[in-house]
């Protein structure tokens, strides 16, 4: 016998109106509660889906993106993905994030400065494209609670805003607080090293004043400005190919949940990452054969 036919209810300025709705296959019980496709975060799956879509072929065409050992990337549990970070408009999130959702299956949640997100109607895109306000505590939740990926870029703003004289020059890690996050979290890192991004988008001087006017971390006067102009300049990165190198996981033996962690061990375990990350962005230029063949 056919289930029921449940009644929606819809209402009208004149009436309640009952109409019939057939109940969903994967309604009941453990079925998704929220409303929409839009999750806590904002990010949104058929959002995602479409900018895989458009993005795909700029991934495999123009980027050409290579990868190493994605197999070490967990396949389940929560993980803090972390890399190198650089471009004036940086294409390596976008890269890492794309091909770990295309070859695993896994979504990524990539943390950024929340200047992104208070930005009009981009803030929004970046939200559904599955950014996230970078924030100790968004990130715990989204690692611990969520078991998510999230991606991190410990440089921060230096990485991206330095000149193409100083590429692949990694920064100071700050202060370590992506791997106090990991150890709260009881989760691994898991360090990815890029190469290609310096010359998608090199940065060949910065002008102070005008960043400080405009409350930003620089405004960069890019080699893809003085070929391609002004407006295309600054949003068309050239076809440089990328490789990503995945390295082993960092895992922690300390118990999560802890009040606090020690600091120099804190400072140490992000100093010895960023090492790491150095070294093999090192070994993987000398490697290389060409900018743009790889």
């Amino acid at each position: 016998m056919a289930p029921p036919e449940r009644q929606l209810k819809v209402r009208t300025p004149g009436a309640l109106v009952h109409l019939p709705r057939q109940t969903p296959p994967d309604e009941g019980p453990l079925a998704d509660p929220r409303l929409g496709d839009v999750d806590e975060w904002g990010r949104s799956e058929h959002i995602r889906e479409l900018t895989r879509r458009l993005y795909d072929p700029l991934y495999r065409h123009w980027f050409r993106a290579e990868w190493e050992g994605l197999d070490k990337v967990p396949k389940t549990g929560g993980a803090l993905i972390v890399a190198n970070h650089a471009g004036a408009i940086p294409s390596d999130a976008p890269v890492i994030m794309h091909g770990i959702e295309e070859e695993l299956g896994r979504p990524v949640y990539g943390m950024a400065e929340h200047l992104f997100k208070a930005l009009p109607v981009f803030g929004t895109l970046w939200s559904r494209a599955g950014g996230v306000a970078a924030h100790p505590e968004n990130a715990y939740r989204l690692l611990r609670e969520q078991e998510q990926l999230a991606l991190v870029f410990p440089e921060g703003t230096k990485g991206p805003g330095k000149l193409f004289q100083d590429r692949y020059q990694l920064r100071r890690f700050g202060r370590g607080g992506f791997v106090e996050i990991a150890m709260r979290a009881g989760v691994p890192i898991v360090p990815i090293a890029v190469v290609g991004s310096e010359e998608a988008m090199p940065i060949l001087w910065k002008v102070p004043r005008l960043s400080q006017m405009l409350g930003v971390p620089y405004v960069p006067i890019t080699a893809n400005m003085l070929v391609l102009g002004p407006v295309l300049g600054l949003v068309v990165p050239f076809p440089a190919k990328f490789r990503l190198t995945v390295l082993d996981p960092v895992h922690f033996d300390v118990p999560p949940d802890q009040e606090r962690y020690s600091k120099s061990r804190v400072m140490e375990e992000a100093d010895d990452i960023r090492v790491r990350l150095q070294e093999k962005v090192y070994e993987m230029l000398r490697a290389r054969k060409s900018v743009w063949f790889g």
